[in-house]
């Protein structure tokens, strides 16, 4: 019904936005605030898709019968209490069949239900194409230096006294190092982070610095937009640094958790074998049963991360050798600093 066919621009109409695709296409990505009402099970999408490859009309008699099914189910009980005026706006995955079931239904009871046309594929190409112009809107502060150095804390400190900040390990929940994943949290699917990261730099204010650290393309198994990678490797750095020893202790509080699973810890280091070799990794395991983390973290800044770091993508950053340097103090007051930072460069 084309009629009740509406597009990407008139989303902040409706009150509610409903996703009627399985839970796991749901999972994978979805519109901003969507609710998943799936017309099909994951189960039941599977039989429909393979029966249909053998007999189109069987498979859509099929299809029909589960979508009233489970139409009438939504109906029982996600959207029993909805009022005469409600206005949903419903989408599956190229504005077919499934959405344009549950419009229609919506329609003839008396609710002003729309559905979106073209579906989440039409909005995937909107975020694509937004990953391709927005980073360039932003002016961008790198936050780069060694790993350890308190890069992160300041981003935090910047964070929580007004500044504008891109926390691209956080979006992608995880560190971006070998032993950068997060405890008991798994990433986002890449089409997730995709959506997230679009949020998150359509609300930047153009006129104000958007801080962020410094990163490789991947952060985990996440692939960072290339025309993110080209605006902030040709962003002004502040060069983040703090003492040996402050490093092993910033270190060995962010990876503490690591070493109350022993096993899962040295799975991790094992993926350094081809660098280290195996003496120097059964040391490592070595240390990590006998719960010395000041040694272990000193030893993997020593002969891994500062190596790394000088063979890495930092030398891809255009202004890091005029990058203005900042010492990272345990004893001093980050919120204090992280304000003084703000106050120079509005200066």
């Amino acid at each position: 019904m084309k009629n009740l066919l509406v597009s990407l621009v008139d989303l902040p109409a409706f009150e509610e936005i409903i996703d009627v695709r399985t839970p796991l296409e749901f999972a994978d990505d979805h519109i901003p605030g969507a609710i998943n009402a799936p017309v099909l099970s994951n189960e039941e999408r599977v039989i429909v898709g393979t029966l249909y490859k053998q007999d189109p009309f069987a498979a859509t008699k099929l299809g029909a019968g589960l979508v009233a099914k489970n139409i009438g189910v939504h109906l029982a009980s996600t959207f029993k209490d909805k009022p005469q005026n409600w206005r949903p706006l419903i989408y599956c995955w190229r504005g077919g069949k499934r959405s344009g079931s549950m419009a229609t239904w919506f329609n003839l009871i008396g609710w002003k239900a729309r559905q979106l046309e073209g579906g989440y594929k039409a909005y995937r190409g909107q975020v694509l194409q937004l990953l391709e112009t927005l980073p360039a809107a932003s002016r961008f502060i790198v936050l780069a230096g060694h790993t350890g150095c308190g890069k992160t804390r300041l981003l935090h400190a910047l964070a929580q006294n007004g500044a504008q900040t891109l926390d691209l390990e956080g979006l992608a929940k995880h560190r971006g190092s070998v032993l950068g994943s997060f405890p008991a949290t798994s990433q986002p699917s890449q089409k997730s982070f995709d959506s997230l990261l679009i949020r998150h730099l359509a609300q930047f204010d153009p006129t104000r610095p958007v801080f962020v650290e410094a990163e490789s393309k991947r952060v985990g198994q996440i692939q960072l937009p290339a025309s993110l990678m080209l605006a902030i490797r040709a962003a002004d750095c502040i060069l983040v640094q703090a003492r040996f020893e402050d490093r092993i202790r910033f270190l060995s509080d962010d990876y503490a958790s690591l070493f109350d699973y022993p096993a899962n810890f040295k799975t991790k280091l094992a993926r350094l074998v081809e660098t280290h070799g195996k003496v120097v990794l059964a040391h490592w395991n070595e240390l990590i049963d006998a719960g010395q983390k000041a040694e272990l973290f000193s030893e993997l800044i020593s002969k891994h991360y500062d190596p790394a770091y000088k063979r890495s993508s930092q030398s891809n950053y255009l202004r890091l050798a005029d990058a203005r340097p900042l010492l990272i103090d345990p004893s001093g007051d980050l919120n204090e600093c992280a304000r003084q930072l703000i106050v120079n460069l509005a200066a």
